[in-house]
């Protein structure tokens, strides 16, 4: 059974862990000590980790768990919008003293954030990984990493309708978590490497269709849907994907 590991036991790397479990050997980090002995015990190997971003005096120990490792999915952040460029150098360098020279399939969960927020529909080559900072330090050092850039994060208790949003009028771009699982599943079974992909779901409704949908409410007028769509049609044709949840208005049932 391949051995899976995961940085970053976050709100996405638990839904990961649950979907994977069973088809593989996982292991993960978290940032407490009270997750570390509950994930032990569901028979998930768990190691507290955390990344700063700032230079450590003494680099971090490698993860004794990596080298029996044969692919690594990366949840915690690497964006400049979570830090500027000289932290986020500082926070890879830390990641990369972590899991050393990993060799095996490589997944960064990225984000659709990396697009402007102008009226458009964005593919991948609209904004080349070489323009983003840490998709393009963590690629240099591992240049087999597949880069997921994903949409909203919803499903289960993540429901649009629970949110304070504007924009009412302007489209969405959300992913069910099952979708990342089942393509990061299929990416895993196609051996996939060096790939970077939009991962959102193919039907761009408006945010307030979505709400309305999820309250049980009729859209009964028509409108024009406004604001950027990120498209994942590179990933549906490269990998033959069907998307289990297609539309953001059907996240709920």
């Amino acid at each position: 059974m391949k051995k899976i590991g995961i940085i970053g036991y976050g709100w996405l790397g638990e839904r990961l862990a649950s979907s994977l479990s069973g088809k593989y050997t996982l292991a993960t980090t978290t940032t407490t000590e009270s997750k570390v002995n509950l994930l032990n015990n569901k028979g998930i190997h768990a190691v507290m980790a955390s990344f700063p971003d700032y230079q450590l005096t003494e680099p971090l120990s490698q993860w004794g768990e990596v080298k029996n490792m044969e692919v690594l999915i990366i949840t915690i952040p690497v964006s400049e919008k979570s830090c500027c460029v000289s932290s986020l150098y500082n926070r890879i360098q830390n990641l990369s003293a972590f899991i050393g020279d990993f060799k095996g399939q490589m997944f960064l969960m990225s984000s659709t954030g990396v697009y402007p927020d102008i009226a458009k529909e964005f593919t991948e080559e609209d904004v080349p990984l070489e323009k983003i900072s840490g998709e393009r330090m963590l690629r240099n050092k591992y240049p087999q990493l597949n880069i997921l850039r994903l949409g909203g994060l919803m499903g289960d208790n993540r429901l649009l309708k629970n949110y304070n949003v504007g924009n009412l009028d302007h489209a969405v771009n959300h992913i069910h978590y099952a979708d990342i699982s089942r393509i990061i599943s299929e990416m895993i079974k196609q051996k996939s490497e060096s790939k970077l992909y939009n991962v959102t779901a193919p039907v761009h409704p408006a945010k307030s269709q979505v709400i309305n949908a999820q309250k049980n409410l009729l859209d009964e007028e028509e409108f024009e849907v406004k604001g950027k769509k990120v498209l994942s049609s590179k990933l549906v044709s490269e990998l033959n994907y069907t998307f289990q949840y297609p539309d953001p208005r059907s996240f709920h049932l």
